[in-house]
């Protein structure tokens, strides 16, 4: 496939490979060690890495974190806190993206998540509607810091998508 650039020439585009999607949830500083605790009680998340933010500890102020990995099953997501003197790409708490996780056992890790302080939205219910992404039984949950959760099980039917 040729590409166009900005002076008019056609060059190759050349492939570019990914090796991981690691979406960045920022929440009210500092309150992302929390955040971190929450997903652990609630989805059974792993901390891989922790990066601490180095001005602050310089300046005896309470130690705001630049990014948590964590891991629920074997996918990563970053968690950091969002202070009003961040330099971050978002300033803004919480966000308009859903997470979806998938699990067989759609009613437990419900219970699980209320029980480490989420707020359960909707029921356990077969996927319609703006639910039915996931394609099986679909619930839907808010964490304490602002994020909209997805617990779904696999879509009972495959669907053909044309290429």
């Amino acid at each position: 496939m040729a590409q166009e650039n900005q002076n008019g020439d056609s060059k190759a585009a050349s492939a570019v490979a990914f090796t991981a999607v690691k979406p960045q949830l920022f929440v009210e500083a500092p309150k992302a060690t929390d955040a971190v605790q929450f997903y652990k009680a609630a989805f059974g998340a792993e901390e891989v890495n922790r990066t601490m933010h180095p001005k602050r500890k310089a300046d005896q102020e309470l130690p705001l974190i630049l990014s948590a990995e964590v891991k629920i099953g074997s996918y990563s997501l970053l968690v950091s806190d969002l202070a009003d003197d961040s330099d971050a790409p978002a300033k803004t708490v919480g966000t308009r993206c859903i997470i979806c996780l998938e699990t067989d056992d759609v009613e437990a890790a419900v219970e699980k998540a209320v029980a480490a302080g989420a707020t359960n939205q909707c029921a356990p219910a077969e996927g319609e509607g703006e639910s039915a992404c996931c394609g099986g039984r679909v619930a839907k949950l808010n964490d304490p810091y602002g994020f909209v959760w997805l617990i779904c099980s696999p879509a009972n039917k495959p669907v053909d998508v044309a290429a």
